[in-house]
């Protein structure tokens, strides 16, 4: 998938709008920087709203001469977590998922919103919180204090640590902040809105933001030294006393579900492997001579097992879905191609035909716990190399198998399509197939490379419309069929991405 370093500015506007990002700027009494802030904000966002917080100066009358935006005018002044629960409301009713807030004064660079955007592709459901970089500016003792002493609350009542917990430039996910009628109105609410995200389980992702702070004459500031100071302490000592009693039982019950979970998927996977599908078909194969009928049916088990994990019984926490191109018919073979992010990517594959043979590496090939099932099913290790397999291949085709090849090889550590190898085209062009795709989305994030627990994720698999030898053909040589098909998934999967993650 492409970094946002690689989009123009009018591609960046339609990726915001596309993943349901807008921009929330609370504004009170800020005429002369309001006006820069929300213009340069539209360079990168087209959807930006402004909350005017019953301004007595003429920020009312800047906002209504800018185009384009959306304002709440409020009819008295309620303070700054008002300001932001009228923008998040006023943003979920326009359809939008995630807001990126930012402060009227100036102190934020727009320029950083395409981190934000980036953040959100590479973290989805996320909370981003923009850590300020202050490099020289001046900052008073009593400033680096206060946040020192915030983000050492925050540890005490989340378990978390983050390097800027007072920064006001962040990207909510809205449709997880389910506390929202809870939060207070004032500068406090910033403090609410980090502690109930961790306590609901939100990941905190902090990115570094470049932060620009005018000279001390030139500032505006609505901070109430002593009575915000009081507010937040109080706040503060209250979030203590509920991270004990509500923080750290959630925290625990997250805990046991996530484990609970993965440990009655590992039972359930150990017993029907070990106890009753490896016992069963070592008697289905010795019992009798392996014929090609036998070894069909022992194609339709392992079919209908993919479909009774996948489509009955599914993933506890995790919700599947599928679509298919019209006129796709899997009873004539083709090459299947597929982006590769688990382990659980074969069995989301296996639902749709038990007419399929997939090229594995070796390590599955002898896998102790289902190599024997699929060595006998005829799927081949390609170690041994494509040219040694055609015979084999060959053969399998002629009885209406398609080969399935993952052709980046190896999976994927975060989800982003890899470098297609060209294997997939070669056995295409010498086995005149056409070549069938599938996009799977959400494997990588129920089952990440490298751990071992599963986490509540939609997984999603798209098979898209074949593409023939005629039209292999005219892209050109294996290579850039390759590439050309690469680029081509990593359109459909960015936006397959951006239609499921506005919704976690």
């Amino acid at each position: 998938m492409r970094k946002q370093s690689d989009y123009s500015q009018q591609e960046l506007r339609q990726l915001f709008r596309e993943r349901g990002i807008c921009v929330v700027i609370p504004t009170y009494n800020n005429v002369g920087s309001i006006r820069r802030v929300v213009t340069e904000a539209q360079q990168f966002c087209s959807d930006i709203i402004v909350v005017d917080d019953g301004s007595t100066d003429d920020t009312m009358a800047t906002l209504r001469s800018i185009p384009g935006i959306t304002i709440e005018a409020l009819p008295h002044n309620r303070g700054k977590g008002h300001a932001l629960l009228t923008g998040f409301r006023r943003a979920l009713q326009k359809g939008f998922a995630h807001a990126i807030t930012m402060d009227a004064d100036g102190q934020h660079y727009a320029s950083d919103l395409p981190r934000f955007l980036q953040a959100n592709i590479d973290h989805p459901g996320s909370l981003i919180v923009g850590s300020r970089q202050f490099g020289d500016a001046v900052r008073s003792k009593g400033s680096v204090f206060a946040n020192r002493l915030s983000n050492l609350w925050f540890f005490v009542q989340t378990g978390r640590r983050l390097p800027d917990t007072q920064t006001g430039f962040r990207l909510y996910p809205l449709r997880r902040l389910h506390f929202l009628s809870l939060l207070t109105n004032r500068y406090e609410a910033e403090l609410e809105l980090l502690v109930g995200a961790s306590w609901a389980g939100i990941s905190l992702v902090d990115i570094p933001v470049n932060v620009f702070y005018p000279p001390a004459a030139e500032r505006v500031s609505h901070f109430r030294p002593r009575a915000d100071f009081l507010r937040i302490t109080l706040l503060n000592c209250v979030l203590c006393l509920l991270a004990v009693v509500v923080g750290l039982p959630l925290r625990i019950l997250r805990f046991l579900d996530k484990w609970g979970r993965t440990l009655f998927s590992l039972l359930f996977f150990l017993f029907f492997s070990l106890a009753v599908i490896t016992p069963g078909v070592w008697l289905y194969v010795h019992l009798g001579s392996m014929t090609n009928a036998k070894r069909y049916r022992l194609h339709q088990l392992i079919c209908r097992l993919a479909r009774m994990v996948m489509l009955r019984l599914g993933i506890p926490g995790v919700r599947f879905g599928y679509d298919m191109a019209p006129g796709t018919d899997f009873d004539d073979p083709h090459i299947i191609i597929c982006n590769h992010q688990s382990h659980l990517d074969l069995m989301c594959m296996l639902i749709f035909t038990p007419r399929i043979v997939f090229l594995t590496n070796d390590w599955v090939w002898r896998n102790p716990f289902y190599g024997f099932l699929i060595r006998h099913a005829e799927y081949l290790p390609v170690r041994e190399g494509l040219e040694a397999l055609m015979p084999q291949l060959r053969t399998l085709v002629e009885r209406g198998y398609s080969i399935a090849v993952f052709p980046e090889g190896t999976r994927s550590p975060d989800g982003r399509i890899g470098r297609f190898h060209q294997g997939a085209f070669y056995l295409a062009r010498e086995l005149h197939l056409d070549i069938l795709p599938m996009i799977l989305y959400g494997t990588g994030h129920v089952l990440r490379k490298k751990t071992y627990h599963l986490n509540r994720w939609p997984i999603y698999i798209k098979v898209g419309a074949a593409v023939d030898q005629e039209e292999l053909r005219r892209l050109g040589g294996l290579r850039e069929q390759a590439n050309t098909l690469r680029h081509r998934y990593e359109r459909e999967y960015q936006n397959i991405c951006n239609d499921i993650e506005q919704h976690i």
